[in-house]
């Protein structure tokens, strides 16, 4: 992943339960990736942007999500703690069959995460 290009895309890669820890890349577009249970503390995804990711159980303590879109991701029990996601935005893709492609951040933990200038639209479970 770190080897890939800015602004490349990256379309239904499964990443579940990797240890990308520390891993390192900027403004990549992901279409439709599984990182559930993956370990991506402290990484740095900063400007990246996901559309119809699964994060399910993800670890994303102390990750750099600085100017990221998360878009239609399912962050379900995703740890973000003290991560940060300053200027970033937690969205919906227009799929036309409401719930689908709101994304649900039921049971993330988003403790000490940095959450400034954060845009916030249509999220379920959304506490923050």
């Amino acid at each position: 992943m770190a080897a890939e290009p800015h602004f490349a895309a990256v379309d239904r890669h499964v990443f579940d339960g990797e240890d990308l820890a520390s891993v390192r890349t900027q403004q990549l577009r992901f279409a439709r990736c599984s990182f559930v249970g993956a370990d991506l503390r402290h990484a740095t995804l900063d400007g990246c942007f996901f559309k119809m990711c699964d994060f399910r159980g993800a670890d994303l303590r102390g990750a750099s999500l600085r100017g990221t879109s998360l878009a239609g991701c399912d962050l379900r029990d995703a740890d973000l703690r003290d991560a940060d996601l300053t200027g970033g935005l937690l969205g919906y893709v227009n799929t036309g069959s409401h719930p689908y492609g709101l994304t649900d951040a039921t049971g993330a933990n988003f403790a000490n995460a940095r959450l400034r200038d954060l845009q916030v639209d249509r999220v379920i479970g959304w506490g923050g």
